[in-house]
């Protein structure tokens, strides 16, 4: 019944809710990079709902939008918890902070590659 209890805990969701929001306002004004690709998303979202002939396409085309402003999200939290360890040169801290900008690297080329799918199939 306890577990029941838990899922129904529309309080605790809002609470989470909350924090989410926090977290895209801190990043949007925080984040240059977190900018430059919401707004890459803002313009190329609803092209990609466009030019997808149907729902898979348009998942593919949006979704990998979405991706890279997940991985870049975490990419910032990373970079938020090494600076809070410490701003001195860590080899460490330079490792996880170049292993998470890899992260988004790939991710922008997996819309590069989607996009370049989906859409080769029109110009052909």
């Amino acid at each position: 019944m306890a577990l029941l209890k838990g899922l129904l805990d529309l309080r605790r969701v809002w609470r989470a809710a909350g924090y989410s929001a926090a977290g895209l306002k801190t990043a949007l004004a925080t984040e240059a990079a977190f900018r430059q690709e919401m707004m890459l998303f803002v313009i190329l979202a609803p092209l990609g709902l466009w030019l997808g002939d149907d729902g898979v396409e348009r998942s593919l085309l949006v979704g990998s939008l979405v991706l890279v402003l997940i991985v870049e999200l975490l990419n910032s939290a990373i970079e938020t918890v090494v600076n809070r360890i410490g701003r001195d040169r860590h080899a460490l801290s330079g490792q996880a902070k170049d292993i998470a900008s890899a992260a988004v690297f790939i991710s922008l080329l997996l819309v590069i590659f989607v996009w370049a799918l989906v859409l080769a199939d029109r110009l052909s």
